[in-house]
């Protein structure tokens, strides 16, 4: 296929339900086995177009080995893959040139510059004439921050700047699919801070983001979505903003009668405990304005009160450190799986 016939082909995204939106890539009962060891075992999970995915789990959890059944690296042992809707690897050769991805670290050549090893790579790319390389790949440099390294050994860059280099790669030309596997890793919080501001702007042209991280305050500062593996499966999916309010909802209220407070809710059965700067009230069973009203007529004054959401770190803790099949009882699959994707 020329580069002429791969720009025109360019792959839409896998249609969804009514009112759902559209799916970059997906996987449907995928399973990956090496030998005696289960590396991915039904794993289901969707990439909603346009948003910027997180990707979270333990080592071992079977992240890398699903995004690259993803990008047709390696073939499952059971279930289906598909990308912009098409099966994979089998349309590896029309989907792949629309995506950039940065896997399990960048490999160049350790004897040619920054530049030149971003020359050759972009020598290869099919969507970008020969006309127009030399001036990607300055544009790619510069994205990153290495453009005063640029024409320096690739053997001399710190481990920061070879993943800046292999994320420059990744970007080269518009993609409609960018997948980061670890990105920030060896980077100093000034190169993260970069990081973080090139997913921005990617989010802001409409490109669909996957990000493979184990830095949880990173995914909560950046991503739309997650997905949570853990022991090979997926154990939660959807909307970042709706899996942190699955959990407990509780109510934060400041106030100097904390004790007081804690003894009149719990003789109106709801649940209460002491906290900093006031009390915790569990509002599963009760609403907010309940609570509120029984602190009034109990005297208690109120100074601030609002909702304390779950926290990214909480709720991964919660889903990944159980050691049974089971969640914890107050968080339950049915509950999460899958909220938000629509």
């Amino acid at each position: 296929m020329t580069r002429d016939e791969l720009a025109r082909t360019v792959p839409a995204p896998a249609t969804a339900g009514a009112g759902a939106r559209p799916v970059v890539a997906r996987t449907k009962g995928v399973r990956k086995v090496y030998r005696s060891t289960i590396a991915v075992d039904g794993v289901d999970l969707e990439v909603p177009e346009g948003a910027v995915v997180g990707m979270l789990g333990p080592n071992g959890s079977g992240k890398t080995t699903t995004i690259r059944m993803l990008l047709g690296l390696v073939r499952p042992t059971e279930g289906e893959v598909e990308l912009f809707g098409q099966p994979m690897p089998e349309s590896a050769e029309s989907t792949l040139p629309h995506v950039g991805a940065l896997v399990e670290g960048p490999g160049f050549h350790p004897f040619l510059s920054g530049r030149d090893n971003l020359l050759r790579f972009a020598a290869a790319e099919p969507l970008l004439p020969s006309a127009k390389i030399t001036a990607a790949v300055t544009n790619a440099l510069e994205l990153v921050g290495l453009t005063a390294a640029a024409d320096r050994r690739y053997r001399g860059y710190s481990l920061g700047m070879k993943q800046r280099l292999g994320l420059a790669a990744a970007l080269l030309v518009p993609r409609k699919l960018v997948v980061l596997d670890e990105p920030t890793n060896g980077l100093d919080p000034a190169g993260t801070r970069e990081v973080r501001r090139i997913i921005a702007e990617l989010h802001a042209r409409g490109t669909t983001v996957l990000v493979s991280s184990h830095l949880l305050s990173e995914v909560e500062a950046t991503c739309t979505h997650v997905i949570v593996l853990s022991k090979g499966t997926v154990v939660a999916q959807g909307e970042l903003s709706e899996l942190l309010e699955a959990g407990n909802p509780t109510l934060e209220v400041v106030t100097p009668d904390a004790t007081q407070a804690v003894e009149a809710l719990r003789a109106n059965r709801i649940p209460a405990r002491l906290a900093p700067d006031g009390i915790l009230v569990d509002l599963v069973t009760t609403p907010a304005p309940r609570v509120i009203e029984t602190l009034v007529q109990a005297g208690v004054s109120v100074y601030e009160a609002r909702r304390k959401r779950t926290g990214l770190e909480d709720l991964f803790a919660r889903l990944t450190e159980t050691q049974s099949d089971d969640l914890p009882t107050d968080l339950h699959l049915n509950d999460v799986d899958h909220v938000g994707v629509a």
